[in-house]
């Protein structure tokens, strides 16, 4: 996978879970509040991406999950340095669990389709 296809899902992966937090909440998605809303996640996405050098190995588990844990960490450190946003419990770990199920999701449906099958112990290959 290309470095700049998984990133194009990463932020779309963050853009969702904004959006859809914004809408949940009856608020503006494409509004200044929702691109305040978004700025944070996005800042420590784009520094997990640097900070991992995600574009070497950009769909592997691994890659993902230090991405997520950054994006989540500075996201939240970072919204919570924004007036007026506290960090409710119940804000944090949904955020962990969605941004869990997107970031890592999609490199989790990427390495399984693209697993080769392995051929059992045992069995016979047909070609002589």
């Amino acid at each position: 996978m290309r470095a700049r296809t998984a990133l194009l899902l990463d932020a779309v992966s963050v853009v969702a879970f904004v959006a859809i937090g914004r809408v949940s909440h009856d608020d503006g998605v494409l509004s200044a509040g929702g691109l305040l809303a978004l700025s944070p996640f996005a800042i420590a996405l784009a520094g997990g991406w640097a900070v991992t050098r995600a574009w070497r190995h950009p769909a592997a588990l691994a890659t993902g999950a230090s991405i997520w844990a950054i994006t989540v960490i500075g996201g939240l450190l970072l919204r919570s340095a924004l007036p007026g946003r506290d960090l409710e419990p119940s804000f944090v770990i949904v955020t962990a669990l969605v941004l869990a199920l997107m970031i890592v999701g999609w490199r989790v449906v990427a390495t399984v389709a693209t697993r080769q099958p392995t051929r059992r112990r045992g069995s016979r290959s047909t070609a002589r």
